[in-house]
């Protein structure tokens, strides 16, 4: 099936309002457990975010794919599963959605300082970070590559496959790294906080991870017995 830019604008549209979703649920549970000493807890920001994303996938992969991820568009046109012009029209759109979502948080919670920022965490190096950073990205990617068809997720339970990784990340993650995989969805309260001393970090490592997993997910497949071929 030959891929096509048509209908962009409507689909990026659908980009940034499921970033928006991403960044506001996901970030405003991890400045709403900070404000109150702990009170979602660690688990439940994972929760947040494993389950947002769930509810995104379901709620939009069949207009925009889902992808409410910068690292993953650009992912899936390396893979061919995406023309190249959908870079030009997501990107942009979920970097808008992440920072309107930490612009609103900011109004509503004007006292928080970092915004729900990923950052280094337990004394790890700036190496260290980048490194799991890159290996968290890389997990999730082949997750989603291996679930989904095109850039679209196929069946009732690839939803809740990438949400679960996402979930399992974060817990294992957040408190090295803040678990991000996501340049949109580190930039966002970096900007509203206006601290962008480690958004290079949190831009390269997804974007190195998930371009890595790519090749490795070609490999994978070639054992894999198509399905779509049983009919022919």
């Amino acid at each position: 099936m030959a891929l096509t830019c048509g209908n962009m604008p409507y689909k990026a549209f659908t980009e940034m309002i499921g970033t928006f979703f991403l960044v506001f649920a996901g970030t405003g549970a991890v400045i709403v457990n900070t404000m109150s000493s702990g009170v979602v807890t660690h688990v439940g920001v994972s929760l947040v975010f494993a389950m947002i994303v769930v509810a995104v996938i379901y709620a939009t992969g069949d207009i925009s794919g889902a992808h409410i991820n910068p690292a993953v568009t650009i992912a899936f046109c390396l893979a061919g599963r995406e023309c190249w012009c959908t870079v030009l029209y997501y990107v942009p759109a979920q970097i808008f959605g992440a920072v309107a979502a930490s612009f609103t948080l900011k109004l509503i919670f004007p006292l928080s300082v970092t915004m729900g920022e990923t950052m280094p965490g337990l004394g790890l190096s700036w190496g260290s970070v980048f490194l799991l950073e890159v290996i968290f990205s890389f997990i999730l990617m082949v997750v989603i590559l291996n679930v989904s068809t095109g850039a679209q997720e196929k069946g009732v339970m690839a939803g809740v496959a990438v949400g679960v990784t996402v979930g399992i990340l974060a817990l294992v993650g957040g408190p090295l790294t803040g678990a991000s995989m996501n340049p949109a969805r580190s930039l966002g309260p970096e900007v509203a906080s206006g601290d962008l001393s480690l958004a290079w970090l949190y831009i390269l490592a997804p974007l190195i991870g998930m371009a890595l997993s790519v090749p490795i997910s070609v490999l994978m497949r070639k054992g894999c017995v198509c399905n779509d071929k049983k009919d022919g």
